[in-house]
């Protein structure tokens, strides 16, 4: 597949923007699930704006994420996040990309579910332990067992981002296929699929 060819059929998505009426997709998940890197290339492919919450929050601070956590601590760091999102919902049609603890505020969850879909995607911890070990600036992984406090998150994590409209497995395969799988999910989920394209009569 060349640079230039589409992820996504036009039609195909012109059919789930429409479906979506201007509803935000919002993608959440475990931190080192993809939600940045997959979340560029479906806004890309839906040609929606991509957002992501965290670095709405660095703009809105005037700080990076670890030093508002050094700084002002995880408490202060979860309030601000609340209101970025609320006031990033209000936006309409985006894929927003939300940092990790974000979902489990039960105000933001019931935002989410009133104004945009959203999509978990799920990552098995051998995947984002991979994927985190490159970036060292995870406030929340500052610890000497970091593979136990990922294992702790997930634990209390993963039964509230089941509540998410559609799931997704966050999988080692190339960003274009984690796409196509979330952009099948959400037209199931909507109901929006094309329908199946009968054989041309000779």
């Amino acid at each position: 597949m060349s640079a230039q060819a589409r992820i996504v059929e036009a039609d195909r998505a012109r059919r789930l923007t429409a479906a979506l009426g201007g509803r935000a997709v919002v993608l959440v998940g475990i931190m080192g699930c993809g939600k940045s890197s997959v979340g560029r290339r479906l806004a890309q492919a839906l040609e929606l704006p991509f957002v992501d919450a965290d670095t709405e929050i660095e703009a809105a601070a005037n700080l990076t994420i670890a030093e508002i956590f050094a700084q002002h601590g995880e408490p202060y760091f979860r309030a601000g996040e609340q209101r970025v999102i609320a006031r990033l919902l209000k936006q309409g049609a985006q894929v927003l990309a939300t940092g990790g603890g974000a979902y489990m505020n039960a105000e933001t969850r019931a935002e989410i579910a009133r104004t945009a879909v959203s999509v978990w995607l799920k990552a098995d911890l051998d995947i984002v332990m991979s994927r985190v070990r490159r970036k060292p600036t995870r406030p929340l992984l500052n610890d000497p067992d970091p593979e136990g406090v990922m294992r702790r998150l997930m634990a209390e994590r993963y039964p509230v981002y089941a509540e998410a409209d559609v799931t997704v497995p966050s999988r080692d395969v190339p960003h274009e296929t984690v796409v196509l799988d979330i952009v099948a999910a959400l037209e199931t989920h909507l109901g929006c699929a094309a329908p199946e394209a009968t054989p041309q009569e000779g």
